[in-house]
């Protein structure tokens, strides 16, 4: 029987990787830890979400510092548009927050390839900070107007990088999808977490 020997924290508000952890059976809080987000000058996208990973971690373990605590970050850019761009300048597509900036980003998605890019970072009171950014490559369908304002409509996927819920019927706007671990796609690379977890001393199958 597992024990509640460690004390987790997921430093988010996001209700799909707080599903997500739930997955594992394990015994965690989530506490949004409300930084700034914007993009710094230069920042590729995996620079971006490692270092927002990082910084909402040492946020909450700045005042919770005997838990381990888990952050986490996601944005997505259009991979064809990097064949001319540097990916310091590419433009990246986070939360949209409106239905016209959702319905402007699923147009742009329309037909292309996208790489979803997602932080990770673990912090332990014992061991210094591991981060990490993992991609998944979406392929989007051709999408009509009316596709993209239906699902808008039933899904209001305003809070999510893209502006789809794959655990949902986000799945029917996709040819593709290519990952290591499709768990990256909805926010939290759940094998990588395990990894890192096993490194600061808690085995999720053990403890």
């Amino acid at each position: 029987m597992r024990t509640k020997s460690h004390y987790l924290i997921l430093a988010s508000s996001s209700p799909y990787r707080q599903e997500q952890l739930k997955k594992l059976g394990v015994s965690f809080d989530a506490i949004s830890p409300d930084i700034d987000e914007t993009r710094q000058v230069g920042e590729t996208p995996a620079q971006l979400v490692e270092r927002l990973s990082l910084e909402k971690a040492q946020k909450i373990q700045s005042q919770y510092p005997t838990a381990i605590v888990v952050g986490s970050d996601q944005v997505a850019y259009i991979k064809e548009e990097t064949s001319d761009s540097d990916l310091r300048d590419i433009e990246v597509l986070s939360k949209p927050h409106t239905i016209a900036n959702a319905r402007a980003q699923l147009l742009k998605c329309s037909g292309k390839s996208v790489r979803f890019v997602t932080g990770l970072c673990c912090l332990s009171p014992q061991n210094e900070a591991q981060v990490i950014s993992e991609y998944v490559d979406v392929s989007f369908r051709v999408l009509s107007s009316s596709e993209i304002n239906n699902y808008i409509d039933i899904e209001k996927p305003l809070d999510c990088a893209g502006s789809f819920k794959v655990e949902g019927l986000g799945i029917t706007l996709f040819e593709k999808v290519e990952s290591s671990d499709p768990n990256t796609l909805i926010g939290l690379p759940i094998i990588a977490l395990n990894k890192m977890l096993i490194k600061t001393g808690y085995n999720i199958l053990l403890n």
